[in-house]
């Protein structure tokens, strides 16, 4: 079977309508990706913003480093408007990833003073471009997409560094046959070691760990707009001690799910083994923030005397 660069990205795009995506042929360069990132920002934080406001904005939140970047995409921030009044703001909405506008794009140019790139695919949550998918023609490997994603980063200037692409929270390379994927970073966490191997790169599993590896039943699995707003607002974890990014592997997500589901359903204790290095502080890390989480709105859910103040309290602990 022959499937083109052409036909694969016409493909993809098919099925992530499917999945309820909006598809957005209007959104070609910089200027319109802007423009539509502008309409939603404004509309879930209700408020418009002047035109020189915008543009501070856009100055304000357009960093080099990733991991600010990507912790400014979960907090909640402030910007100074032109009254001199603060403005709390969110990127998306934080409180429930499934709310938000899931859109993709497709042969997006990002020029900058130097650089000049095309991307094939991108999924934008809230018109924030969280996910790009780089493809490839079936029967060339994957991994060269992976050194074209690698050398557009290192080139100067470029649109990781200098536009709302520093937002990107994911890369996802497929010729079709073969999906893997991969977080963004800083430099220091984002290349080939000596053995030309792109270090750490995953490809998803179901719950009894076979590999999902082709791209429709991928989509299904991790793309579908709840699922991957899940996978970036609870199953990315950012190390603040090393300003890294990291996506836990599949059977982490899974470990996770089935001790939180055990405790909310009160089933007793358990215990969780593994290998050295197969990630359990991690998995136990994330399942006690998020059973912190969960008890915690169950606690507060019968007070209801003062909405506001409680609603502030367990906005800033999620």
């Amino acid at each position: 079977m022959s499937i083109t660069e052409r036909n694969l990205e016409d493909d993809l795009i098919e099925k992530l309508q499917d999945l309820k995506y909006e598809y957005r042929p209007d959104i070609c360069d910089r200027d319109s990706i802007e423009a539509n990132f502008r309409k939603k920002f404004e509309s879930l934080n209700g408020i418009t913003l002047s035109d020189n406001e915008f543009q501070r904005l856009l100055s304000q939140i357009t960093t080099a480093d990733v991991y600010t970047a990507a912790a400014s995409l979960r907090n909640q921030e402030t910007f100074i408007r032109e009254d001199g009044f603060p403005l709390n703001y969110t990127l998306v909405d934080i409180k429930d990833w499934c709310k938000n506008s899931f859109e993709v794009i497709n042969q997006l140019w990002v020029n900058t003073q130097n650089s000049h790139h095309r991307y094939d695919v991108i999924l934008l949550i809230n018109g924030v471009p969280v996910v790009q998918v780089e493809l490839k023609a079936l029967g060339i490997s994957p991994k060269r997409a992976m050194e074209q994603i690698s050398r557009y980063k290192k080139d100067s200037g470029n649109g990781y560094t200098n536009s709302l692409l520093c937002f990107v929270q994911l890369f996802i390379v497929t010729n079709y046959a073969d999906t893997y994927y991969f977080t963004n970073n800083n430099e220091k966490y984002f290349s080939f070691d000596a053995h030309e191997q792109f270090l750490p790169v995953y490809q998803f599993a179901g719950r009894d760990n076979r590999k999902i590896t082709e791209l429709h039943e991928f989509a299904d699995r991790f793309l579908a707009k709840c699922t991957l707003g899940e996978m970036i607002g609870k199953y990315m974890v950012l190390i603040a001690s090393e300003r890294k990014l990291l996506m836990m592997r599949p059977y982490q997500i899974y470990a996770v799910k089935s001790i939180v589901d055990c405790i909310d359903q009160n089933c007793g204790n358990g215990y969780i083994w593994h290998t050295t290095g197969s990630g359990k502080t991690p998995t136990s890390f994330k399942a006690a923030t998020l059973l912190k989480f969960n008890t915690l709105k169950r606690l507060l859910t019968p007070i209801r005397s003062d909405q506001t103040r409680w609603r502030g309290i367990i906005d800033a602990l999620a």
